[in-house]
């Protein structure tokens, strides 16, 4: 490996470098994220319409539900796909990312946890009213979800939890 890559993989990258790292790590998480979601919403919480993208695009199944139940189904498969997809995310920042020691390894995680909880929070209670208020496709609620917690969690990652 040349001393550049093993560089930009190291902590020492700079903050261009640590931004691309995070953005990349970032996009596993949530493609990690949504298989969850997606196995969920197609299988044991069946939260899809028969209109939504998914459903005409990846023939994944729809379920005929209102759209209070859909929303709830919506909310729980998320919750689920987050747990999953942020014990990934926490260790990949922490070895390729983020400097860890600002806390102890079990504190941090529980700091982690707890912000991209509220984040999730946050992007989940926004596509749960956009989705019972409007009737807003499942897929594109997911879209609003991803962007909220991405811009969220980079803040709070970045300066409260890891040594930048």
């Amino acid at each position: 490996m040349s001393d550049r890559i093993a560089k930009v993989l190291s902590h020492d990258c700079g903050a261009f470098w640590q931004f691309v790292k995070y953005g990349v790590i970032g996009v596993m998480s949530t493609m990690v994220q949504t298989a969850v979601f997606y196995l969920l919403a197609a299988t044991v919480l069946k939260c899809l319409a028969a209109g939504d993208w998914a459903v005409r695009f990846a023939g994944l199944p729809f379920v005929d539900i209102g759209q209070s139940a859909r929303a709830l189904r919506f909310a729980a498969a998320t919750g689920l796909g987050f747990v999953v997809s942020n014990v990934f995310c926490w260790l990949m920042n922490r070895w390729f990312v983020f400097r860890a020691g600002k806390f102890g390894w079990f504190r941090e995680l529980a700091y982690f946890m707890s912000v991209s909880g509220l984040a999730m929070a946050i992007a989940t209670g926004l596509g749960y009213v956009l989705i019972h208020r409007t009737g807003l496709m499942t897929t594109v609620a997911v879209g609003v979800e991803i962007i909220v917690s991405f811009v969220f969690n980079y803040f709070m990652r970045r300066f409260v939890i890891f040594k930048g």
